[in-house]
């Protein structure tokens, strides 16, 4: 199975008639945030898998275009504040935003960032109940707590989410928000049981996914 996700910036080879030639074989898409709706539409338009996202703290909430006004990309799954499995038995979660630092829309306190995640915590042991794990990938646009993130306030990970890691054990922690200049940059790291991976750009994930068994990941790319 494969997985392509996107984050933070445009790419000409993404926002091209190429794109499926090159990830036509996705098996679904995932946003970790501060995309243009029509550039997630073009992808979900193209590829013709779904798309699940979730927003970052500079999404629009307007965005006008030739087919009008959309407060979400069209044919996009959110997945703020929600769990879910897709059609191909992956179990998904996801939390939208970053630290709140001007008061800006989808930011939010290290306070309100422990509350959403503590609602998701019912779904979670149903999911293990049912499904014979809590969750197989959490989606986000910020990082964890001191995984990936900066000292300055606007990048600082998300303490609820290093709980979350360590308590559920998501098999992938996916997030943006974080801005790669150098490729020394660490973008993957093993947290316990949990690949924590910035989807900056875009990623490609190979994953194996056996019945009540979480994912796999063969290869990142």
């Amino acid at each position: 199975m494969k997985i392509l996700t996107v984050s933070d910036v445009e790419l000409s080879y993404i926002y091209s008639t190429s794109l499926g030639e090159r990830f036509g074989d996705s098996d679904f898409v995932i946003s970790c945030g501060d995309l243009p709706y029509y550039y997630l539409e073009y992808i979900i338009s193209s590829l013709n898998v779904p798309l699940f996202y979730v927003r970052g703290n500079h999404a629009s909430k307007v965005e006008f275009g030739s087919g009008g006004e959309r407060r979400y990309p069209w044919g996009g799954i959110d997945l703020h504040r929600r769990l879910m499995k897709t059609e191909k038995g992956v179990l998904l979660g996801g939390i939208e935003g970053s630290l709140r630092y001007n008061n800006g829309p989808h930011q939010y306190s290290q306070s309100e960032m422990w509350w959403m995640v503590f609602n998701l915590v019912p779904g979670l042991l149903y999911n293990r109940l049912r499904h014979g794990r809590f969750l197989d990938i959490f989606v986000a646009h910020a990082p964890p707590w001191k995984i990936h993130d900066k000292d300055d306030r606007p990048h600082q990970g998300i303490k609820a989410y290093r709980w979350l890691i360590n308590v559920f054990h998501p098999a992938i922690f996916l997030h943006g928000h974080i801005h790669i200049y150098r490729q020394d940059a660490i973008t993957d790291t093993l947290v316990s049981q949990t690949r924590v991976i910035n989807s900056y750009g875009h990623r490609v994930l190979d994953i194996e996914k056996q019945v009540r068994q979480p994912v796999k990941i063969i290869n990142v790319k």
